[in-house]
């Protein structure tokens, strides 16, 4: 499995408010985007003190984090040419400001 995480920072401007209106409009065209097997948006509702013996990182600004998984780099790289993930990423680009993707390799240690 192939899984992106992606930080979002909503446009200059925006309100945190309009920015999860877009956000919202944008979930529903995910069904329509081919190999894409798992779409999930997570919002940021505060940001807790650190733990003791750690430094805080500021990362600046985030407003929400997506998580997308794929079946492969190749399925990834096989969407990107359609038109259903163009239009995705566009209406996205109407909305986000900046955003920080990561590729990872999930390790689950707890699964209750």
């Amino acid at each position: 499995m192939y899984k992106r995480l992606t930080l979002f920072r909503r446009k200059n401007g925006m309100s945190i408010e309009e920015f999860k209106r877009h956000w919202s409009e944008h979930r529903p065209m995910a069904a329509d985007v081919p190999g894409l097997r798992r779409f999930v948006l997570n919002y940021i509702q505060s940001e807790p003190f650190g733990r003791p013996g750690v430094e805080d990182w500021d990362i600046g600004l985030t407003d929400g984090i997506a998580e997308t998984w794929w079946d492969s780099e190749q399925a990834y790289t096989k969407a990107l040419q359609t038109p259903e993930l163009q239009r995705w990423y566009a209406h996205g680009a109407s909305f986000i400001g900046q955003q920080k993707t990561y590729c990872i390799e999930e390790d689950v240690v707890v699964s209750r």
